[in-house]
């Protein structure tokens, strides 16, 4: 069985990361003597996947040779260069085209600078079952970017649980984790055109009806590398085998 294609979030400018970012993309930041990249594309080939898009503006052409060095990781491997940053929506707007020869199949959507134990083949299932536009990990823990679902599970807004609707005492606020499994049927869905966050047209869809999903992943490791103390956090949590580099 042909398994899923993935699309790996690579563009940003690392801004948070300086020094690391300074002569280089985050995607090639280490962890354990591993770059994100490597880290990212070993973690999605253990769950079946064999094609990816990574989308690439801050040093682009690092990550391009890197691949090449590398030989793509014995994968087939495409570049969505963006010559201005795209945001996360408009990143993957671009990038449709990858998706288009099978539109039936989801796919998976990961950032480049979060390293987790999420289950992606369980969340893929979790996606399939409930037929989701859109299925995103989450889990119960502080963060500054907050989503809020219903009682079904279903999105229904952003920010602190104290925003959400009175009326509503079932809605939860959780931490979004910079993993997705998406259905290409979106991409006839998404009105948005150019710079625009992934997460915009998730609220829109939602409100209009569109099954955008969570899927908790409360005990699984999760940890975001946007700032160079975090990046030796997470080498420690290797060294104590907190999780598989």
């Amino acid at each position: 069985m042909k398994g899923p294609k993935a699309m790996i979030l690579a563009a940003g400018l690392g801004t948070r990361l300086r020094p690391l970012t300074n002569d280089r993309p985050k995607a090639l930041v280490e962890v354990a003597g591993r770059t994100l990249l490597d880290i990212t594309l070993t973690r999605l080939r253990k769950f079946g996947v064999r094609e990816v898009i990574v989308n690439a503006h801050h040093f682009a052409d690092r990550i391009i040779e890197y691949l090449k060095a590398n030989r793509d990781f014995g994968m087939r491997i495409e570049i969505s260069r963006e010559e201005v940053l795209l945001d996360t929506g408009g990143g993957l707007k671009q990038a449709a085209w990858f998706f288009e020869d099978d539109p039936a199949e989801p796919f998976l959507l990961h950032n480049v600078d979060v390293l987790s134990t999420i289950d992606l083949l369980r969340m893929m299932q979790f996606h399939r079952k409930h037929q989701a536009l859109a299925t995103l990990a989450v889990q119960r823990r502080k963060s500054s970017r907050q989503l809020l679902f219903n009682e079904q599970g279903n999105l229904c807004g952003r920010g602190p649980a104290e925003l959400a609707d009175q009326n509503s005492a079932s809605t939860q606020a959780l931490a979004f984790s910079g993993i997705h499994v998406i259905s290409p049927r979106i991409f006839s869905l998404m009105t948005e055109e150019g710079v625009f966050s992934i997460i915009d047209s998730y609220l829109r869809l939602a409100a209009n009806g569109e099954k955008i999903l969570a899927f908790r992943s409360d005990d699984s490791y999760w940890r975001d590398l946007g700032k160079p103390e975090n990046v030796a956090q997470a080498a420690r949590d290797f060294q104590n085998h907190l999780f598989p580099a």
